[in-house]
């Protein structure tokens, strides 16, 4: 497969609504709009199909989980995807036998599936209780060769974790892409999180693996079953040093677009030398939960 010198990347940004059939339609069109603007590769928000619902635990909300097979919206983007010769990493619900996830399926430039994520670190906190809804992924971290270069995706909270990013390098990823829903907590968490921190744990992922990332999010607030959150938006895409390159604000909606110069970035990983002088003989205790490494 050749490695293209450049890829133009979309990050879309949009609100949400308890309707699957408008969400959809609206993420078609920006997905549309994108490619007008002549992006290649197209990132929608983490489960942009409904409210993000996970802000309670209730019985009722796993009912909006689907098959991968026969699902009611993913071959639409297939056919998009088809139509205007795009790659589309697509997050979805997913129902697997009894087992629910946090999935995300890539379709390459001509409409093929080319694999499946199950997203691998699940939280469980106020207004964010997905260990409620979804099973631990079990795919392995995911890197898939698109017609636009080696794509590697993790799932929002995947993106606050070094070895997410790492792997995928390692694994050959021309850049990183990250689709989240994350924004507002409730008062009785301590120190809230903002957008700045957020960025700032992906811009370190740019910056100690010299590579592009891109993380879409969504806007507005939604209340579910009475509780409230307002998601603060400020998708970006950083280079390869870590510098925001394009952002938006927290009520932007629709595609943001940048040029990935990846000739300049494989230029400068190599220059830096982290890839050369890494230690995975020592690095052990990252396998296990405490630190000591215990033999025999």
């Amino acid at each position: 497969m050749t490695r293209p010198d450049s890829v133009n990347l979309a990050v879309i940004q949009m609100h949400v609504t308890d309707n699957m059939d408008d969400n959809v339609t609206r993420a078609l069109g920006h997905v549309r709009d994108a490619a007008q603007q002549g992006a290649q590769v197209i990132l929608l928000p983490e489960l942009f199909e409904n409210l993000y619902f996970c802000q309670v635990e209730r019985e009722e909300y796993f009912g909006l989980a689907h098959e991968l097979e026969g699902h009611p919206f993913i071959g639409k983007f297939q056919e998009l995807a088809r139509e205007l010769g795009v790659v589309l990493p697509i997050s979805y619900f997913e129902k697997a036998g009894q087992a629910h996830y946090n999935s995300l399926v890539c379709i390459d430039a001509g409409g093929e599936l080319l694999g499946n994520y199950r997203k691998t670190h699940i939280p469980d906190g106020p207004g964010y209780e997905e260990k409620y809804y979804f099973n631990p992924g079990d795919t392995g971290f995911k890197v898939w060769p698109t017609r636009y270069g080696r794509v590697g995706v993790g799932i929002c909270w995947d993106q606050w974790y070094p070895e997410t990013a790492r792997v995928m390098m390692l694994q050959g990823a021309d850049f990183l892409l990250y689709p989240t829903a994350i924004g507002s907590e409730p008062a009785e968490v301590e120190t809230p999180n903002t957008h700045h921190m957020w960025q700032r744990a992906m811009q370190g992922h740019a910056v100690s693996n010299s590579t592009y990332v891109g993380a879409a999010n969504r806007i507005g607030k939604e209340t579910v079953n009475g509780q409230e959150q307002t998601y603060y938006g400020h998708a970006f895409i950083a280079d390869y040093t870590g510098e925001i390159v394009a952002e938006f604000g927290d009520s932007d909606e629709g595609p943001l677009l940048h040029t990935l110069d990846l000739v300049e970035a494989r230029k400068f990983r190599a220059g830096m030398g982290f890839f050369r002088d890494r230690r995975p003989e020592l690095y052990e205790a990252l396998l296990t939960m405490d630190g000591v490494t215990r033999r025999g």
